[in-house]
């Protein structure tokens, strides 16, 4: 009989990558833009511009409520926390307002003449939403975002 070889041993796997991190909120002007496009649409209270891949549920949205004066600017998600805010940040500034959930989003609700509202127009290329508990997102700013705005005042 002859002995069998030893066996050697099994390489040891690689350790996983771990998970993508949340980008720092310091360079969010380098975050990657979302994937997607902005649409607009007038209807007969308001109008919306949504952002996102076309033919997928919008990751952003905002509408006027024209009969109130109100613009509401939703994204895609929802979050647990009752005390959840929500981050405007833009080339120039930044403001957190307090969120709610409404169907499949996180929302607020702000008057048509919210000040955030000027500066998300004339950011430089792109705005962030920041939102607790949901991944941040970078958006381009395109007219269809302004034009609301501007039906609402």
């Amino acid at each position: 009989m002859v002995p069998e070889p030893p066996q050697e041993p099994a390489p040891t796997p690689a350790p996983a990558a771990p998970p993508p991190a949340q980008p720092a909120q310091s360079d969010w002007t380098e975050w990657p833009l979302a994937q997607g496009d902005w649409t607009y649409r007038a209807e007969s209270r308001g109008s919306i511009a949504s952002f996102g891949p076309q033919n997928m549920q919008a990751s952003f949205t905002i509408r006027c409520e024209r009969d109130r004066n109100q613009l509401v600017l939703s994204r895609a998600g929802t979050t647990a926390n009752s005390g959840a805010q929500m981050t405007l940040r833009t080339t120039s500034a930044a403001q957190s307002y307090p969120a709610r959930n409404s169907g499949n989003y996180a929302a607020i609700s702000l008057p048509a003449t919210d000040y955030m509202m000027d500066r998300i127009a004339f950011s430089r290329g792109r705005f962030a939403v920041e939102t607790t508990g949901l991944p941040h997102l970078a958006i381009p700013i395109w007219p269809e975002f302004t034009r609301v705005v501007e039906d609402c005042r």
